[in-house]
């Protein structure tokens, strides 16, 4: 009887062992059960910079927006002292035409090199040819030869170095951009040289008189 107790005393005894032991063994087994998958991160991968546009060159400065339109139309006649000039040195007859008309292409081309200078530091878009104004004396002075080329061409040059010392003046007195402003009253003088020199051909040529009409003679009865 005795043995039948100790028995059943051991039996409850390893009972509560192992109900003791339970919660213990599922808190190891979930200690160390699989791991999870980590969580799928939801940062978005950093933005691409949006491409700038290319800066400006170096050292570059804006013109002033009536210093810019010096520098175009300054450029545009430029171009065409240039081109007539060319056309003057194949066409005239006159020596002194011919003369001068070589020393506005060699003038002037050195004047256009400077002019595309400054207008890159400026960031001025210079025009790539001629306005239609000077095209259409071109035009004209081209279906010329001889005497009427020389004095046609020379009275075209007198009213574009007015122009061009008018322009130039202006400019060398009330430009803003302190560059554009100098340039145009470095180059001045030369202009106000062709000046004269385009009056004095011209004048040499009879173009500053217009020809006398004759006297009407009484008529005669």
């Amino acid at each position: 009887m005795k043995s039948c107790l100790r028995a059943a005393a051991l039996l409850s005894v390893a009972a509560a062992v192992g109900i003791a032991s339970t919660p213990l063994l599922g808190s190891e087994l979930r200690q160390s059960g699989t791991a999870k998958p980590p969580a799928t991160s939801t940062a978005q991968p950093p933005a691409t910079p949006t491409a700038k546009p290319p800066a400006e060159a170096k050292g570059a400065k804006p013109a002033m927006a009536a210093d810019a339109a010096f520098i175009r139309e300054a450029a545009i006649g430029g171009m065409a002292e240039v081109e007539l000039g060319q056309l003057g040195a194949k066409n005239a007859s006159s020596p002194d035409v011919k003369q001068f008309a070589q020393r506005m292409v060699d003038d002037h081309s050195k004047a256009n090199d400077e002019l595309k200078s400054l207008a890159s530091q400026k960031n001025v878009t210079l025009p790539t040819g001629t306005d239609a104004k000077h095209k259409a004396v071109r035009d004209k002075l081209e279906k010329l030869q001889g005497a009427a080329f020389d004095s046609a061409y020379m009275s075209e040059m007198v009213k574009d170095h007015n122009t061009d010392v008018a322009l130039f003046q202006r400019e060398a007195k009330d430009g803003k951009d302190a560059d554009a402003k100098a340039w145009a009253a470095k180059t001045l003088p030369t202009l106000q040289e062709h000046q004269k020199m385009a009056k004095d051909t011209h004048s040499k040529l009879g173009g500053a008189k217009p020809a006398a009409k004759p006297a009407s003679k009484p008529a005669t009865k």
